[in-house]
C-alpha cells in the first residue's frame, strides 16, 4: 500500500515580504504541530533569533509568524503535496510543486527567494524564472550536521542582508 498523499502548510507572507524562504516540505513534527520548522532540533527559529536578537523560539507560534511577516520574511515550501514515509527529503515521492509564480506575483517588494537546503534548491530552475534573485542556503534541518550553527548563521546573515532584512 502506498504512503498517503500529504498536504503542506499555507504560505506565511505579507504584502511587503522582501525575502521568501522556501523549504522542501514540512517534517512529520511540523505537520503534526501545523507549524513551519516544528521539529525541536531544526535550527530555523534559532537562526532567526540570532539574526534578529529576539527569543523567537520562546514565543507562541502565532507571535513568531506576526514578527517574521513584520520583518519582511515569508515562509513557504516548494512542494504542496507529496508522499513521504518519515521526514527525510530523500524519501519524497509523487511531489506536486506549489504555485510559486502565483505567490510571487502577489509580492511586489520581493527581492530574494532563498532555498532552505538541497531538496528545495532542486526547484531553482522554476524560481530563477520568477524575476527575482535566487540563492541556496544551507539546510536548517537536524540532518544537515556537516554545517555548524555558526557557519549556517553566516550564510543566512548574507541572504538577510541582501534582502534588506537586517538593519
Amino acid at each position: 500500500m502506498a504512503d498517503p498523499l500529504l498536504s503542506g502548510l499555507a504560505p506565511v507572507v505579507a504584502l511587503d515580504t522582501r525575502l521568501l524562504v522556501l523549504g522542501s516540505f514540512p517534517s512529520q513534527a511540523s505537520l503534526a504541530a501545523q507549524q513551519y520548522y516544528g521539529h525541536p532540533r531544526n535550527q530555523f527559529w534559532p537562526l532567526l533569533a540570532a539574526l534578529w536578537q529576539q527569543p523567537l523560539a520562546d514565543w507562541p507560534y502565532p507571535l513568531r509568524l506576526d514578527f517574521v511577516r513584520a520583518q519582511g520574511l515569508g515562509i513557504w515550501d516548494v512542494y504542496a503535496r507529496c508522499r513521504r514515509p518519515g521526514s527525510l527529503d530523500a524519501d519524497i515521492s509523487d511531489a506536486e510543486v506549489n504555485d510559486l509564480a502565483g505567490l510571487v506575483a502577489t509580492l511586489p517588494q520581493l527581492r530574494l527567494v532563498a532555498h532552505n537546503g538541497g531538496e528545495s534548491a532542486r526547484a531553482m530552475r522554476i524560481t530563477a524564472a520568477l524575476g527575482v534573485a535566487v540563492l541556496r542556503l544551507p539546510s536548517t534541518s537536524p540532518a544537515n550536521a556537516s554545517w555548524s550553527f555558526e557557519r549556517k548563521l553566516a550564510a543566512w546573515r548574507k541572504a538577510f542582508e541582501q534582502a534588506g532584512l537586517l538593519r
